[in-house]
């Protein structure tokens, strides 16, 4: 049975450009066909179970020629599989889209074209232009600024004159003299407002303001190199005016998340939303203990128990996968009270129609114990990770209180891309790493060395237990207000607004 191609837009870069369809194809893919430049961010949206192929093309390199990919495409849908081809900006516009699925089309194969956000638009949008405007221009004219191999740029530079509209040149960087030379020729005022932009919709952008003549020393002197576009029309003097992306508060700054993957996405989506170039680097792993003979047990003589206390969302999911492979449901906690180490562990509860009776007002463990120890009259029971800090269950031995302290996940720590995080820590590439419990501080050192140079970078914690683990180890840190992700973001957008306010003032 033959297969499908679906051909995706994955826009600019900026993952949260990928269309809502985009992401539901990619999310379905046995097989995921994609390109040397593809933005990280949208390449982590890829399953783990599709088989991803990297094709290579790039700015004048093609290493997996454009034959080829077309026939990658055919032999994975008529071994039966569902490929996507993910294809930056928009794959028919200059995206060579067309050229992929003839050949789909000349076999039979099922395909789909799902459009994407064209960079053209994009990032000039990113940049402050926008590309109509009543005042400056009433059309926009896309053209590609990069001739088939061998082949010299054939543009019709007078009639682009004169449309009198706003023109955007895509893959332009190269030929970019020969662009500006031919509108100037073709008698376009040399004082025309024109702008590239480097870059758009990621956190690298840079953009570049100039005139038509002064474009290319203006773009030397600044090191643009591709992929940029080059706009050119009366709009381009909008920009500095209208520039918000790059006024984002943490526009430029590289922030390393050390959360495991499956709690990642919230943290990680907030601070790209505040300009961040964040690399996800999940250096633990929860994995549940299941079966768990002990908690089964405990679960099964609950009454036993005055408080049922958790210490993570993973350990809410944990008991609950357990408590429904039981064959029971909330109805079977009865009179037990519950308590949560802080908001996150408490929203879990919530998801499942269950409400905290206690949680402390500081959110570590000590804390959690000692409210527990002012709260209880009867057993605890102690739901969490087998690495568990003992400052709980010391808390509660203090006060005489008894507990069964159960182990029902356990945190591995994770080695990915360990010299190359390391060479990019100690250069000063890295800004701040975030940290949300002193276990991903651990994770963190086992991934780039506890020998490490940190003077370069800042570790931004969650809580005082995390920021004392980070500190044991030479990691300057701040800590946040409230133990929350909230919070952690406002710790880390607070962290480096005072540095951008005395850039935007040092610019002309």
């Amino acid at each position: 049975m033959s297969g499908k191609v679906t051909l995706v837009g994955a826009g600019p870069g900026d993952p949260g450009l990928l269309t809502v369809k985009g992401r539901a194809a990619l999310a379905a893919a046995d097989v995921v066909v994609y390109d040397r430049r593809g933005s990280p961010a949208v390449l982590d949206l890829i399953p783990g179970t599709a088989r991803q192929i990297d094709v290579g093309k790039e700015a004048s390199r093609h290493p997996v020629p454009q034959h080829r990919i077309n026939q990658i495409l055919l032999e994975e849908a008529q071994a039966g599989h569902s490929v996507v081809r993910l294809k930056g900006g928009d794959p028919f516009v200059f995206g060579r889209g067309g050229e992929e699925l003839e050949t789909l089309a000349r076999a039979g194969v099922a395909f789909e074209e799902v459009p994407g956000v064209t960079s053209a638009i994009a990032a000039a949008a990113y940049g402050g232009i926008p590309v109509t405007h009543r005042s400056f221009s009433s059309s926009l004219h896309i053209i590609t600024g990069h001739a088939r191999e061998g082949a010299s740029l054939s543009i019709d530079f007078d009639a682009l004159v004169r449309a009198r509209g706003t023109l955007v040149f895509l893959m332009g960087v190269t030929a970019m003299p020969i662009i500006v030379q031919g509108l100037l020729e073709a008698g376009m005022d040399p004082d025309t407002p024109a702008a590239m932009v480097e870059n758009g919709t990621l956190p690298s952008q840079r953009r570049c303001d100039a005139t038509l003549s002064t474009l290319p020393r203006q773009a030397a002197a600044m090191g643009i190199h591709s992929p940029a576009l080059i706009v050119v029309g009366g709009v381009c003097a909008l920009g500095r005016e209208l520039c918000w992306f790059e006024r984002l508060p943490l526009h430029g700054k590289r922030i390393l998340v050390t959360r495991p993957r499956a709690r990642a996405g919230t943290l990680a989506d907030k601070l790209r939303s505040l300009g961040a170039d964040v690399v996800e680097c999940p250096c633990i792993e929860t994995i549940p203990i299941l079966p768990c003979p002990a908690m089964e047990a405990a679960l099964r003589d609950l009454s036993a128990y005055e408080w049922l206390a958790f210490t993570s969302p993973t350990g809410v999911e944990t008991f609950w996968f357990c408590l429904r492979e039981l064959g029971r449901d909330a109805r079977h906690l009865g009179g037990v009270k519950l308590a949560a180490i802080g908001p996150g562990t408490a929203k879990a509860l919530a998801e499942r129609g269950l409400t905290a009776d206690l949680v402390p007002g500081t959110y570590d463990a000590a804390h959690l114990g000692g409210a527990l120890a002012d709260a209880a009259r009867g057993k605890v029971l102690l739901l969490r990770a087998a690495e568990g800090s003992a400052a709980l269950t010391d808390a509660l031995a203090q006060r005489g209180i008894a507990y069964d302290d159960i182990a029902v996940y356990r945190t591995l720590y994770l080695f990915p891309h360990t010299r190359a995080l390391r060479e990019e820590l100690e250069a000063g590439k890295i800004d701040a790493v975030t940290f949300t419990s002193a276990s991903t501080v651990r994770g963190f050192l086992s991934t780039v060395g506890a020998d490490a140079d940190f003077s370069r970078t800042v570790g931004l914690c969650i809580g005082e237990q995390t920021a004392g683990e980070a500190r044991k180890h030479g990691i300057p840190v701040r800590v946040a207000e409230k133990a929350t992700i909230d919070s952690l973001v406002e710790l880390v957008s607070h962290s480096f607004l005072g540095e951008q306010r005395k850039e935007s003032k040092e610019k002309p």
